[in-house]
């Protein structure tokens, strides 16, 4: 189903920079702080191709400096087209998030041709907006390359690209840096024809499910649309594809958290208030020792209660409330459950109220009892996360998942490698 192919990456030559030190997180998560920071870091950091110093430029550029930066890297030996296509293997070594060890997930970046979501090829978990795929048609339109990857499942229960994937890494020709967060990055290429070709046999009878970058992938048809329509034909040009990194969803290594929910502005329930819009709901009070108690908390409450509609809220009082119904959730998804019967029913929050911003979304419990204590919401609602079974049962039937219902980590930085057209 899936095609994939090698390609010749634009690559730091690490004699030239140091690669910890020039490559940046995906373009959506940098915080509006952060971008100077980069920028300041190397002057050759990858945030440069991506994102405009300050965020009120963007509206005003169409980008053309950047084909120029990619154009002067390039000429100066910064940035180094490989002379054998390839595929990328990465391994990303990382800290489970509350003290559970050393992670590693194994993946790859290569070429994927793109097909439209009706072919069910590739399958998208979450709806988009126009204006972050406006901004980024005009970053393509002005570098015609893919400076950052679009994130990707597989399904490999048996794991059967691990040891393709680990000889690459093993053999001469790899790199590696640590990003900010600590998370270490491995990168080689892998160009043995045979073993390529096993893979891109495996994938070929398996779909891809999107686990990050909707955006970037919808801004790659719309400009392959585009560049068809410009030549008066379509055929096997190199934007015909995209950049992308494909990771085994059921590896031990790939990564789900559960993105939690905090209340900004309606107040926080009485007692009588949650039994009374809750019924048939079970519930415990846990008490709190201190903020930095509330993950341990939820790992000895919350998550033995995976299997069942369960979650958390935390009104900031000094304790945790544990609600849970005595029934399996089967195919349902705690995130629908949560936004029907608890922020709809309990906080009177319509899907509307939600995007529009009623609700916040961090991506720790940390950051989400931090923001009920610094007066920024009122409750925190904490979740388990989705299983890998959750996001391909959604996706298979067609559907898409509530907003920021998974997390994917680590992310997938910017400048490992580039895909760019090569010149005729």
């Amino acid at each position: 189903m899936a095609r994939i192919e090698p390609f010749r990456a634009l690559r730091y030559d690490p004699r030239r920079v140091e690669l910890g030190n020039v490559i940046a997180p995906p373009y959506d998560v940098v915080a509006r702080e952060e971008r100077g920071q980069l920028y300041d870091r190397d002057p050759h950091n990858a945030v440069r191709l991506e994102l405009t110093r300050h965020v009120e430029d963007e509206a005003e550029t169409d980008y053309s400096e950047i084909r120029e930066i990619l154009e002067e890297w390039q000429a100066s030996g910064v940035l180094v087209r490989d002379e054998a296509p390839a595929l990328y293997v990465l391994r990303q070594t990382f800290e489970a998030p509350g003290g559970g060890g050393t992670l590693c997930r194994e993946g790859f970046f290569t070429a994927l041709s793109l097909e439209e979501y009706a072919k069910r090829i590739v399958r998208p978990h979450e709806r988009t907006l126009a204006g972050p795929k406006a901004d980024r048609l005009r970053v393509m339109r002005a570098t015609r390359a893919n400076l950052s990857p679009v994130f990707m499942l597989y399904e490999d229960r048996e794991d059967a690209l691990a040891s393709i994937l680990a000889q690459a890494l093993e053999a001469a020709g790899a790199v590696e840096a640590e990003d900010g967060s600590g998370v270490v990055h491995r990168l080689a290429p892998l160009t043995d024809r045979d073993a390529i070709g096993r893979v891109q046999g495996f994938l070929a009878e398996r779909p891809l499910v999107i686990a990050d970058g909707h955006h970037r992938y919808e801004t790659a048809l719309a400009y392959r649309d585009e560049r068809r329509a410009e030549a008066g034909e379509a055929g096997a040009a190199p934007y015909d594809a995209t950049l992308v990194y494909l990771a085994n969803a059921f590896s031990p290594g790939s990564l789900l958290l559960p993105i939690h929910r905090v209340i900004r502005k309606v107040g926080a329930p009485t007692e009588e208030a949650w039994n009374r819009k809750l019924p048939g709901w079970s519930s415990k009070t846990v008490p709190l020792e201190s903020l930095a108690s509330v993950r341990e908390c939820l790992d000895t409450q919350l998550a033995p209660l995976a299997d069942r509609p369960a979650f958390a809220a935390d009104d900031g009082s000094g304790a945790l409330r544990i609600f849970w119904r005595d029934e399996k959730l089967d195919d349902r998804l705690m995130v629908r459950i949560l936004e029907d019967q608890v922020m709809g029913e309990v906080f009177g929050l319509d899907p509307a109220a939600i995007r529009e911003g009623a609700v916040s979304f961090p991506k720790s419990a940390e950051r989400a009892a931090s923001e009920v204590r610094e007066g920024e919401g009122t409750v925190a609602l904490y979740l388990n996360p989705l299983q890998p079974e959750d996001v391909f049962r959604v996706t298979a039937a067609g559907e898409v998942m509530p907003q920021k219902s998974t997390f994917f980590a680590p992310k997938i930085p910017t400048g490992l490698v580039f895909r760019a057209e090569e010149p005729r």
